[in-house]
């Protein structure tokens, strides 16, 4: 009987990453799930986890854990090569970090979906700095050390897993070009079939995304401040909020923090939802689509693989605020062309039914090909 274990990050919520770490514990209801710290909640535990405990590493236990543990980030390699995964056949790997660099035995399978090469150490790296205010002195110093050492083990453990499989051709292209190496592309789960399509739509636009720096709602807000006569809803909270609030102009409603629930209801009721983040994939704009809404997004990442320019939203080649700008123009003098149903029919391609197809089906023709096919039927 073949043995699986799931292995992800850290779960301390309910996002992207802990998505696909539901859909394999629905393809895998029997397999025993290792993450480095396990602080969710109750109702995420029975969503993701079944119900079921995960097996954490010492970090669990270290001080003030529960609300920094990202800040044990040196100690995650040494954390991810300490678990004993002795015990199993398959291990199916969620990495955005350090799952990848797992240690296991020449006779095991390890198959890691990966949603992005450590972002601390390749994308991003000054503004991560920046936004913990680590950036400068001896504390950037230090940090950039760290950095060092994690880029470092990344390479070296890059060759691990036996198949890697990526959640957007973009992400692919960086596991190239970072780790040398080829991916299979599977996009990741999004629940499309929570979110109806609306045809009647409200007079104004949308973006809903956490405000932190590389989501550029600064971008959006700054757009929409020439463009007073239009107006602009913004659900989400974070370390810009204070900032986009300050530099707000009157068309501009911050909503704060919305619940699921509250959020689909605005992407229902809106003209269009503009997002300007160079996403690995991007959940919520396929939501959006979902919902019948067409979307104005940046022609860079996973966005420029879910939105067909001019059938299902609007495309723009530069992140800044004028491009948003002509954007949206554009958008209002091309509005007719775009229809609801349309949208969300081809945000369907993106389910969790047809993620979970996949994936089992990839996962089995893969072990068919490492082990022995009575091992696997017995």
């Amino acid at each position: 009987m073949i043995k699986t274990a799931i292995v992800h990050e850290w779960l301390d919520n309910y996002a992207g990453s802990e998505r696909v770490v539901e859909s394999f514990t629905n393809i895998w209801p029997d397999a025993d799930v290792f993450t480095l710290v396990d602080f969710l909640s109750d109702d995420e535990r029975k969503i993701i986890l079944k119900s079921k405990p995960a097996k954490t590493s010492f970090i669990q236990k270290l001080p003030f854990a529960k609300t920094r543990h990202r800040f044990y980030l040196p100690l995650f390699p040494l954390a991810i090569e300490r678990f004993d995964f002795s015990g199993y056949d398959i291990i199916i790997s969620s990495s955005h970090a350090v799952t990848k660099g797992l240690r296991k035995s020449p006779n095991q399978l390890h198959i890691s979906y990966c949603h992005s090469p450590m972002r601390y150490a390749w994308d991003n790296t000054e503004l991560y700095l920046s936004q913990a205010n680590i950036s400068k002195g001896l504390k950037g110093f230090a940090a950039r050390l760290v950095i060092n050492y994690l880029r470092k083990w990344d390479l070296k453990t890059a060759p691990r897993p036996d198949y890697l499989i990526a959640n957007s051709k973009f992400i692919a292209g960086k596991i190239k070009r970072i780790y040398g190496r080829d991916s299979d592309v599977i996009y990741p789960p999004v629940d499309v079939n929570k979110f109806d399509c609306t045809k009647e739509k409200e007079n104004y636009f949308l973006t809903a995304s956490r405000m932190v720096p590389y989501k550029r709602v600064d971008l959006i807000t700054e757009a929409f401040s020439l463009m007073q006569e239009k107006k602009l809803k913004v659900a989400g909270y974070g370390t810009e909020f204070e900032k986009i609030k300050k530099n707000a102009t009157p068309n501009i409603e911050l909503l704060g923090y919305r619940s699921g629930e509250e959020l689909k209801v605005l992407m229902q009721k809106a003209k269009a939802f503009v997002f300007a983040a160079e996403e690995d994939f991007g959940i919520t704009v396929v939501e959006a689509m979902a919902c019948g809404t067409p979307v104005i997004a940046l022609n860079k990442g996973g966005t420029a693989e879910t939105v067909i320019n001019f059938k299902t939203g609007i495309l723009f080649n530069s992140q800044d605020a004028e491009s948003i700008k002509k954007a949206v123009l554009e958008f209002e003098r091309k509005a007719g062309i775009f229809n609801p149903q349309e949208i969300s029919d081809h945000a369907r391609q993106f389910s969790r039914d047809i993620f979970e197809n996949n994936i089992k089906e990839y996962v089995k023709d893969k072990s068919l090909n490492f082990f022995n096919k009575e091992k696997i039927f017995s």
